[in-house]
């Protein structure tokens, strides 16, 4: 899941770091497909957030200037619990 829009030049270089970047889905993207299908009381309970420096190791040695990327990036990438009901 991502927080806010990933320009797709930042998720091709970021999708070296992390497989399943490429797919994640924003974060509102994610509740209204959810509400869509008549989830209520949804909740999005963050299990790690994604920082710039967790990556900066990998993404230097394929080429990439991480601190270009920082500011789209960091922050932006999260792994979560979602709970929801449907009535």
């Amino acid at each position: 899941m991502t927080r806010g829009e990933i320009p797709p030049e930042i998720r091709k270089s970021v999708l070296l770091w992390v497989g399943c970047v490429a797919g994640a889905l924003e974060e509102n993207d994610y509740r209204g497909k959810l509400t869509a299908v008549g989830f209520e009381q949804i909740e999005v309970q963050p299990t790690r957030i994604y920082r710039t420096e967790d990556a900066r190791e990998f993404l230097t040695s394929k080429g990439i200037d991480v601190d270009a990327l920082a500011p789209h990036i960091d922050g932006k990438f999260l792994r979560a619990f979602i709970h929801a009901v449907k009535p």
